[in-house]
This record gives C-alpha cells, structure tokens and sequence, in this order.
C-alpha cells in the first residue's frame, strides 16, 4: 500500500518537476489549497465510502469547488457566469460533485476562520437549491440582466472589457512588434519549442474549422496558471489580424491528461479519441454556451484544449468570498443552479441517466444530509493528509 508520500510524487510524476515544486509549496500554505491540489486522493478516498447514498449517473466537471466558477465569453461572444474547469470531467454517479463541493464549502470556511454553523447552512443552502432545480426539471443559465451581487459585477464588467484591453495588459511593443509581456507567470520557451509552437499553431488555424480566421501568429510564451494543473504544459499566443492593423487576440493551449477520477470509476467510459476531445466534449454539453474558439489538436504526441484566453481576476476565490460575505448566499444559490443546470443539459448523453431520473432524484430530499456526512468524513481525511504533508514537506520528502 503506497504511503501519502508515494500517492502525491507519483501522481505528479509525469508533470514538468519545476512547475510541481511551485504546485507543492501552494499546497503547503492551507488546507484549501492542498485540497484544490489533491482531486486524486479525495476521490481514492470517496471510493472506499459505503455510505453515499444512490444518485443518477451524470456527467460531472469532477473537481467542482468554489474557485471553478467564473466568468468567460462564449462563442456567440455573449457574457456567462458557469462552471469552467473540466480536466477531471467524466461519468460517475451525479453524488460525486455534490460530494466534492460540499467539501470545498467546509474546508474553505474554515481557511478563512469562518464558524463551521455558517458553512453548515451554506451547504445545506447549495443541496436544497441544487435539489429544486432538478426536480423543476428545466436547465438555467445566468446572464447579465438577471445577474444578483457578485455574479452581476463580474458579467458587467467582462461586458465592457474588450479583447484589446486584455492584449494592452498582457503585451509590449517592442521595434513596432507586438510580444506577449515576461514575468512570473509568463516565462520564455526555448528557441526551437518556440518555433516548433507556432508553426503548429499556423498550421491549427490553416486547418481546424473553429479556428479564428485571418490572424498569424505573432509570439508564444509558457503560462503558469491554476493549482491542480500546476505541471502540466500551457502556453499562451498571441495572435495578429492579417486584415485589420493593431487587432490581436490570446489564446490559451493547455495539455490534457487523463482524470484523475478514473482509477475510481466502474462506469463505462465512451472511447475517446484522445484525452483533449473528453474535456471538451463533457464541456460542450454541460455549459450553455462553450468559451470562443474552444478546440483540440495534439503537439508531440500529447493531446491539448485550445481556447480563447479568459482574464483570470473574474472568478470566485477565497479573498473576494471574504471581503464580500454577505454575498455568498446569492453565488452558493448560483452555483447550484448552475451544477444542477449542468446535469440535465447533458442528460441522457453516452450513459447519462435521463432528466425525468435527474427530476425523480431532486424530489426526494432524503440523500442531502446523508451527503453532509459523507462530506464531513472525506473533509476530516483531507485535513488529516495536509497535516502529514505539511511535515514531509519541511523535511524535505518532496
């Protein structure tokens, strides 16, 4: 039996190591954060709960927590607020996001020093309302005119940001050329990766029919971004208009790898082509509308998801949940909407029990506290598993 040592290295094993020595010091800073960087052992852990009560089989974005919500611009280039991150997306029994959002309310709360009463209603909040949207049986989405407290800044904001903004933030000129700006995040590819990157990308534009028509490539950078992807390769280009001058556009190009629920499934899977196309497919049918340009190709053998880049400041974290508590209420009633939304859009897809199962489950309130409890259970084995990281990680074991 491997040791939690052994389970975190060789879960990272395969990533790019500098990128997973920044992954584990941010695991190191609180528990919220290790649980946002450990997906695969919270769920080998849920899978030895007997006590979870029956759910329909439903896709599932797999990692759904407070901080994988936000805001993006479609394809219809239209504003959303709704669940965007599906690394981990597959098809397990619909318990399992509820389970692992559940958690993420309990865990966060108690980051920030927040009673435990408080993050008890808050996640008896996000059952009840998740629950009554199944059992009304109808999909929501949440847009700008009918948008509540945070969600409604966000989507106000990310309406009058255009894509120029974000280029003039991101880039410099240099000798009359544009180029993507250095730092911390946004670090330089060696010469020939460089290269290599953007006559494929050339090539995707050539080729692929979501590709943004007459632009070039004008440079490419590595990105750093998130917690759990932490590891994985990521870069950002940028594009130049071949018709109009001084219009640009980023795009975001981040490897896919399989998800770490699978050692836990015992659902059949449908037979993807590789591991890109299940992330953007599971997408396409959970979310309203997919973010602009949302796409696959494969690089050297590995497989990735393209898609317009997003700005990062307009999603739920921890500081904001703080500084404006008295708006949670409102985001939690959100979310929820928004998951069970997710569910019955894709209900019935490759496996997926039907809405009228989705309807039947949402009427019976008889498995909500019986997924409090399992929470509670899986959230103690986390703060547990940090402890014992937190020492390895100042003996230097990792």
């Amino acid at each position: 039996m491997k040791t939690l040592q052994g389970k975190i290295i060789g879960f990272n094993s395969d990533l790019l190591p500098k990128m997973v020595q920044k992954k584990y010091a941010l695991m190191s800073k609180n528990v919220y954060r290790f649980f946002r960087g450990t997906c695969h052992l919270y769920y080998q852990e849920l899978c030895k709960e007997k006590n979870i009560p029956f759910s329909p089989a439903s896709w599932i974005c797999g990692d759904l927590h407070m901080e994988n919500f936000g805001t993006y611009k479609g394809d219809n280039r239209l504003v959303y607020f709704d669940l965007n991150d599906f690394d981990e997306a597959v098809l397990v029994p619909a318990s399992w996001d509820l389970l692992r959002f559940v958690s993420s309310i309990f865990i966060a709360f108690e980051t920030m020093k927040i009673e435990k009463k408080k993050a008890m209603n808050m996640a008896k909040i996000f059952l009840k309302v998740y629950s009554q949207t199944l059992a009304d049986g109808k999909s929501y989405y949440i847009e700008r005119k009918t948008a509540k407290g945070i969600v409604e800044t966000f989507l106000t904001a990310v309406c009058k940001r255009k894509q120029k903004d974000l280029v003039k933030k991101r880039c410099y000129l240099k000798k009359g050329k544009r180029l993507i700006t250095l730092n911390k995040k946004y670090t330089a590819l060696p010469l020939t990766l460089k290269n290599e990157l953007c006559g494929h990308l050339q090539e995707w534009i050539t080729h692929n029919s979501g590709r943004p028509y007459n632009y070039e490539v004008a440079d490419v950078v590595f990105r750093q971004a998130g917690l759990g992807s932490l590891g994985l390769k990521r870069y950002c280009f940028l594009l130049k208009s071949t018709n109009e001058k001084e219009k640009y556009l980023l795009v975001d190009m981040k490897q896919a790898r399989k998800s770490s629920l699978s050692p836990c499934i015992n659902i059949q899977q449908p037979a993807w082509k590789m591991q890109a196309e299940r992330v953007i497919s599971i997408q396409q049918r959970m979310q309203n509308i997919a973010p602009a340009l949302l796409s696959v190709t494969e690089f050297k053998k590995e497989s990735y998801v393209i898609q317009e880049m997003q700005p990062t400041e307009d999603s739920i974290n921890l500081d904001l949940i703080k500084q404006r508590y008295r708006d949670i209420y409102q985001v939690i009633n959100d979310m929820a909407i928004l998951t069970a939304s997710a569910q019955l859009r894709s209900a019935g897809r490759q496996g997926a029990a039907n809405a009228d199962e989705f309807i039947e489950f949402g009427k019976n309130e008889n498995w909500q506290q019986p997924i409090i409890d399992c929470a509670l259970k899986l959230v103690a084995k986390t703060k547990q598993d940090y402890r014992e990281f937190c020492k390895g990680y100042k003996e230097g074991k990792y």
